[in-house]
Parts: C-alpha cells; sequence; structure tokens
C-alpha cells in the first residue's frame, strides 16, 4: 500500500553519504520533492514538508539519522489531524456511525468491513441499518455481506431511509447494542437533493461519528470531495477505500492536513478483515519500512485463541501436528484478512510483501487441492497422516480429482512444513527463523530505516 512513499524515502536518504554535506541535503530534498510529487501528494503538503525537514536537519546536523528523524516527525505532524483516532465508542451505547460518500466509492462493503472490525477485533455487538434506498440491489448487497459476517441487519424497502433508521435505533436501544451503522445513499456527484436528503438523515439518526468513505483510487479528488462534505455535512473521520490498490499511496497524506479531518481506516484489501485503524505513529512507522508490530498484535490476538494456541504449540513441539489442526490454523488464518498487508507489518519484510503479492485462502488453487485432499481422508487419516499407505493414497487421489504424483507433492510438503515447525518450536528457534529471513531476498536484512526511533 505505501510501496511508493517507502522506496522515495529511501532513495532520498540514500542522496545523503557524509556528514555536514549541504549539497547531499539538497539532493536529498530535490528527490524527496519529485518522489512525492509522483506519489499523488499536495504540491503544498510536499513544500510544506520538505522545507521542515531541511531546517531540522540541518538544525541538528546533516547526517542520515537527523533527516530521517526529521522525516519521521513531521510525517507524524501532517498525519495528526485535531479529533479521534481509530474508533471511538460513545459514553453511552449504543454509538451510531453514519456511512457517507459518493456512489462507487466502496461505502457499502466498507460498513460491512466496519461491522467485522468492530464485531471480531472489537468484541462488540452491531446492527447494520440499510438506509441506502437510491441504488438499485444496495440492500440486498448489505444482507449479504450482513449474513457473511453474521451480524443483523435492519432493513425495509417499503419505508422511507429516516423510518429505517427509526426502527434500527428502536431495536438498537431495547435490545443492547454497542454499535449502530447506517449505511446511506450516494450519488455520482455531489448535489443539493443528496446533501438535502443526508441532512434529514442526520437529523433522526443524531450521530456520534460521521465517516465519509472516500476512494483513494481518485487521488486528489478524494481530498476535493472530503472537504466539501465536510463543509456541507460535517465528517469526524475519513475511511479511505481500495487502499490497497493505489501504490501510490499519496493521498493519505494530502487528506488529512487539506481537508482538517483524521484518517480513522482504510481499505487494505477486497476481504472483510481487510480494513486497518489508520493510527498515525504506528503508519509512519510502516512507512519508514519499521512495520507495526502492535496492530499485527492486536489482529492475531483478537482471532487467535490463548488455550488453543499453546495446546497447539504443545503439538506442534511434540510433532503432533495433523491435517485437522491444518485446516483449523487455514481458517484462522483467513479471519486475519490480507497476507500481503499481514507481512508488510513485520519490520524488514515490507519487500517481500511486495514480492509474494497476495495469497488468497479462498480461491488458491493450491489451497483448494489441500482441502480436497484433507476431505477424502477419513476421521483417523486426518488425525494420524502416519497411517496413510500407498493403497489409501490411492483412494484419497481418486476422491479429491488429484493425480497419485499431486497427493505424494502436498503430503512431503505437509511432513516438512511440521518438522520445520518442530524446529523453531524449541529453544533458539526464534534466532533460526530470523537468521533465514535474513538470507531470503527481501527479507530482515535490509528492508527496514536504521536509526529510526521505535
Amino acid at each position: 500500500m505505501f510501496d511508493t512513499l517507502t522506496d522515495s524515502f529511501k532513495n532520498a536518504i540514500g542522496k545523503i553519504r557524509f556528514h555536514d554535506d549541504e549539497k547531499a541535503l539538497k539532493k536529498a530534498t530535490l528527490e524527496l520533492k519529485k518522489s512525492l510529487l509522483k506519489a499523488d501528494v499536495h504540491h503544498k503538503v510536499v513544500k510544506e514538508l520538505t522545507t521542515v525537514i531541511e531546517h531540522e536537519t540541518k538544525k541538528s546536523g546533516i547526517g542520515k539519522d537527523n533527516f530521517l528523524r526529521a522525516l519521521s516527525s513531521e510525517l507524524t505532524n501532517i498525519l495528526t489531524v485535531k479529533g479521534n483516532q481509530g474508533f471511538v465508542f460513545a459514553s453511552k451505547p449504543p454509538t451510531v456511525v453514519l456511512m457517507i460518500g459518493l456512489q462507487g466509492s466502496g461505502k457499502t462493503t466498507t460498513t460491512g468491513k466496519l461491522a467485522y472490525f468492530l464485531k471480531e477485533q472489537k468484541k462488540k455487538k452491531v446492527l447494520i441499518v440499510a438506509a441506502d434506498l437510491q441504488r438499485l440491489a444496495a440492500v440486498e448487497q448489505l444482507r449479504q455481506i450482513a449474513d457473511q459476517i453474521e451480524v443483523v441487519l435492519v432493513a425495509d424497502e417499503n419505508k422511507t431511509a429516516v423510518e429505517v433508521i427509526k426502527m434500527g435505533l428502536k431495536k438498537a436501544e431495547k435490545e443492547l447494542y454497542d454499535v449502530v451503522l447506517i449505511d446511506t445513499a450516494g450519488r455520482l456527484a455531489i448535489d443539493d437533493e443528496l446533501m438535502d436528503e443526508l441532512a434529514e438523515i442526520k437529523k433522526a439518526a443524531n450521530p456520534d461519528e460521521l465517516f465519509y468513505v472516500a476512494d483513494a483510487m481518485t487521488g486528489q479528488d478524494a481530498v476535493r470531495t472530503a472537504q466539501s462534505f465536510k463543509e456541507k455535512i460535517g465528517i469526524s473521520g475519513v475511511i479511505l477505500s481500495k487502499f490497497d490498490g493505489d501504490s501510490k499511496g499519496g493521498v493519505a497524506l494530502g487528506l488529512a492536513q487539506q481537508a482538517g479531518v483524521p484518517l480513522r481506516f482504510i481499505g487494505a484489501g477486497e476481504k472483510m478483515p481487510d480494513l486497518e485503524q489508520f493510527l498515525p505513529d504506528r503508519i509512519v512507522s510502516r512507512l519508514m519500512g519499521a512495520g507495526d508490530i502492535e496492530s499485527l498484535a492486536e489482529k492475531t490476538a483478537a482471532v487467535i485463541d490463548e488455550k488453543q494456541a499453546k495446546h497447539l504449540t504443545q503439538k506442534i513441539k511434540k510433532g503432533k501436528f495433523n491435517f485437522n489442526d491444518f485446516l483449523e490454523q487455514m481458517e484462522q488464518m483467513k479471519k486475519l484478512g490480507s497476507m500481503k498487508s499481514l507481512i508488510g507489518m513485520i519490520p524488514g519484510m515490507g519487500a517481500m510483501a511486495k514480492q509474494i503479492g497476495d495469497i488468497d485462502f479462498d480461491n488458491s488453487d493450491e489451497v483448494n487441492r489441500i482441502k480436497a485432499l484433507i476431505s477424502s481422508m477419513t476421521p483417523k487419516e486426518r488425525e494420524n497422516p502416519d497411517l496413510l499407505t500407498n493403497s489409501r493414497k490411492r483412494r484419497i487421489s481418486k476422491g479429491a480429482g488429484l493425480e497419485q504424483q499431486q497427493v505424494n507433492r502436498i503430503l512431503k510438503q505437509f511432513k516438512s512444513a511440521a518438522k520445520m515447525a518442530k524446529k523453531f518450536s524449541g529453544k533458539g528457534g526464534m534466532k533460526q527463523m530470523q537468521d533465514m529471513m535474513a538470507q531470503m531476498p527481501g527479507g530482515g536484512g535490509g528492508g527496514g530505516f536504521k536509526g529510526l526511533p521505535r
């Protein structure tokens, strides 16, 4: 997501090779300026950023470390805007959120993603209200999403948007919901009719938050429309959708400062778990190639049960990891969201995240072959892979629709992975893993920036 920006910072820092070299500093700031403009950062933001970095670096003494600190500090300042960060709950539930934006911005999908985030990571009882009665099939789309993530939906196409909202709020209070997310109608452009309808909805809902959903792919247009919505209806935060498709990432830098509204979340992929809180210090850490261990820990802690994890670790140590464990882990991984995004949170692994692209646990041919193979096994075979004789393998290959060679290869890979997991789970395992990663292309050896304050 931040590939272009991170590469820009690396290139700029690479220009400074000696201490007290003013020419090198000029080259670095010029390189940074060009790269940021290419990355779709607004020219006013670029000018302010580079001016401050040059001044602060000179003040501290020209050198890579001081340039890096000035860059990190100023990026944090730009991204930190007055207002809430992440998701803030009202003092008295339910917390009511209006989801607003233009048609095609990904508002309905983002509503589902936010509901999933609140349900899975924050363990809250969430209600979705379908108040977009303008777009054909909007209610049906939301109904499918609500079913998928197992969240209750309030919808009635025969009523007005205001009537549906009142129904939803009444239900939320009566049944003690923690959060109500209201998906509203959008249009292809900002017009009086849209704003009048939103004003009426805002009055009926009396929301705690108004989240404007902006399409990151529209670049500077996203900034302009956010400003318009802020002036005409008021917004308390922005969610950047489709951010995974925008490798430039510059719009994130401009939005906060120009619109004067904090960025609250970013859409990091197509799946429901692919929504991340936009917390300035953590985002800057990722921009600088230093990862985001805090967000990664929060994501995994919300999905992985501690008792189950300990039990699995013991099985791995004893070499008892089986196919049922594998399937269970695959389901857990799906809940974590985009693999590319997760790897990007690990310090020094940004380059590897770029190389692997993304692994789709639902649609990967390899994963589907493994699932078919396991489905063709008996319960005893799943529990004990050592039972798989040649005759059993032949039966399994027929049941899974796979060639015998494919079955043998998958089983061999499974055994190798189980052995490696057992090796790394012992004493010194983490050190061995780090050493291995450091030797891989784009691994932990050179992905981040030295000298970055952690």
